[in-house]
Order: C-alpha cells, then structure tokens, then sequence
C-alpha cells in the first residue's frame, strides 16, 4: 500500500503537540508496517527537533509552494503520486483530490468554535473552512480524545459516530523520567535565580485560550500567602500574545514570572521534574500533551475542569475551575502547602501515564489509515 503523509507541519520553527504527534507516529509506522510505503510530503526543510527517521520504506517528496501549499502543490502531488491512502495528522485537507482516494485524518480540537474570541479572524473563518472540508472528504476521521469526539458530534450532527475512533496520544515517560546531571540544572537554575521546588511551572505556547491571564492572577493571589513563590512560563508567544505578555509585565510581582521563550526540547525534563507545581488551568484543550510530560516527570499537578483535561488527568491531578481565578489561587496554594496531597498525586500521576503509549497510538493509527 502507499500511504501519502502530510508532514509539512514538521518544516515549522515552533514545536507544539501535533508536530510531536506526528514525528512520534513517523518514528514507528516504518518498522511497524515495512510492507507499506510511506510517501512523507512537506514543503522545504524540516525543523531540526522534528526530522523523521529515514526508513528503507519512506520517501520524502519536498514540495515547494506558498502559504496555501495544501491547496496547491500537496494537492498537485497526491494527483500525480496517486497513493492508496492519505494520512493528514491536522483537521485541513486539500478540497481537490483524485477520485477515490482515501482520506483519513486527524481532528486535535475545536477550540475555534468553543473560544471564537481567543483567535484571530482570519483564522477562524480559514480553521471553519478547513474543518468543514474534513468532515466531508475524510474517510475516517481520528479523534485523540472522547471530549473532541463529543464536540464532532455536537457542531456536526450529521457525520456518523462510526466514522470517528478515538485514539489517545502517548508520552516519551522514560525522556521525562530520567533525571537530568544536577550540573545542568544548577547552571540552567543560577541563569534564572531559582532554586528546585521554588516555582509553579506552565508549559506551552502564549496565547488566550491557555488562560494564562487567569493563572497569573491567581498566582498573584497565592503569593501574598507564599512570598516564595514564583511562577515560570516555558513557552513561545503565539497569536494574540501581546495582551497576555503585558499583563505578566504589570504585575506587582512582575520580578517572580520568568518566561523563559522557547527552550531545547532536552531542558523540559528539568523544568517538570524541578517544579513544586505544574499548572495548566486551559480554557480548552483537545488532548494536552503537557499534562503526560508533568506525570512522566512525577510533577504534582493543577489542570482546568473542562474539556479533555479530566479525561487525561484521572484523579492523577487537582483541578480548578477555569474560569476563576480565585479558585485556581486556593487550588495553587493547597497544593504548595500540601506535601501529603502533592506525594499522592506524584503516585498516580506515575501510574496514570502508563495508560498513554506512543506504540498503541501508531499501531492503532495504522490500523485506522489501512480501514
């Protein structure tokens, strides 16, 4: 079988959740399914923390183009490749294809139709567009969680339940396990003025739907009863950043938020494992791949109570309401006060993520793509 891959998303300089996604299924379907031939489609050069694996039974197709690159050179490609499937690890599919390929791809969330406000215009309309074209091109449609199954259902009451198969995501649990030389963190530490246990950690990208105008709130209410406390925001600014970076800059504890931009992916292990509390308060996720990093590292753990987020976290997590930031301050503090709740949840938050594997989540992938 030839299967086609859309993997331009790996050519991007900011590594998010669906680029791990899709290099973390990359490193398995070869030697999964040596039979098949993987045609790996992007557009110029890929990201150095995000290159595939070279396998006797890929082809990467470089596929020079612009902004609508989907629409015109992948489209271009798939008529002239004619592969028997087509794997697309995002909810956008090109609306020209040949006849009688097969389409399957992947839906990571619909914050846009939930959080219209936390985006901006132009890319709702074109997330609205895409999405729709998926639902009515795709073959099988892949959800990476029950409570994005839901909202397919929900805002599109006419595609069939059958044609959606809910597969998790997983985690490197050994990468976030391993405990790094204390050298590095020492040095990584003395750059920031911090000290291990001494900060609340988010990881992910700046922007609205995070709710990180909330958390810094919160945390700012939590501090005036932990003078201690600092919070440290490891992340790239995305769309409709600015607000939120100026807020953090106007708190009267501005000095205690350290947003450290974007870091080696090899650092994230120190940040979790070092952290006295990870905290990820979002309006809305579709998975939340944070949420496995923290657990893999034993990271006690805050989440919001919506969406996804208690279909990952189980009673591994405390959560909060996410729309207040007076709840996510008392949530903050008991877990900072508490070192009996914060072992507890260190326990099952190990046990919690060895129900998340990247193996099951290729092999079932396959499985989806082949029907």
């Amino acid at each position: 079988m030839r299967i086609a891959v859309q993997a331009a998303d790996l050519d991007a300089s900011r590594v998010d959740g669906t680029r791990v996604y899709l290099l973390e299924l990359l490193r398995r379907f070869g030697p999964l399914s040596p039979k098949d031939l993987f045609l790996l489609c992007h557009r110029d050069t890929f990201n150095p923390e995000l290159v595939p694996p070279e396998f006797q039974n890929y082809e990467v197709r470089t596929l020079p183009g612009d902004r609508m690159w989907m629409q015109t050179a992948f489209a271009k490609a798939l008529f002239e490749l004619r592969p028997d499937r087509v794997f697309i690890p995002l909810q956008a599919v090109p609306i020209a294809t040949p006849e009688g390929t097969e389409i399957i791809a992947t839906v990571h969330d619909l914050a846009f139709r939930h959080f219209p406000k936390t985006f901006p215009v132009a890319d709702r309309a074109k997330l609205n567009l895409l999405l729709g074209a998926t639902v009515r091109k795709a073959s099988r449609i892949i959800a990476v969680s029950e409570s994005t199954k839901s909202d397919l259902i929900r805002f599109f009451p006419d595609l069939p339940a059958a044609k959606i198969r809910v597969i998790h995501h997983g985690v490197n649990a050994d990468f976030f396990a391993a405990r790094q030389p204390e050298s590095e963190r020492d040095a990584l530490f003395v750059r920031y003025g911090l000290l291990p246990e001494s900060y609340v950690l988010y990881v992910g990208a700046i922007q609205p739907r995070k709710n990180l105008v909330r958390l810094v709130a919160a945390f700012e209410m939590a501090k005036l009863h932990h003078p201690d406390m600092k919070l440290v925001i490891v992340g790239e600014k995305a769309w409709l950043s600015d607000a939120i970076v100026e807020r953090m800059r106007r708190s009267p504890f501005a000095e205690d938020i350290i947003r450290t931009g974007k870091v080696p992916f090899r650092e994230l292990p120190i940040w979790y494992q070092n952290a006295r509390v990870f905290a990820f308060p979002s309006l809305y996720e579709g998975f939340g791949l944070p949420v496995l990093e923290a657990f893999a590292a034993g990271t006690p753990t805050l989440l919001g109570k919506a969406s996804s987020l208690p279909e990952i976290g189980g009673d591994a997590a405390l959560y909060a309401d996410p729309q207040s930031e007076s709840d996510i301050a008392d949530k903050l503090s008991r877990l900072w006060e508490d070192e009996v709740l914060r072992e507890r949840l260190r326990k099952k938050s190990l046990e919690r993520v060895k129900l998340f594997s990247w193996d099951r989540c290729a092999e079932e992938t396959l499985d989806c793509i082949r029907g």
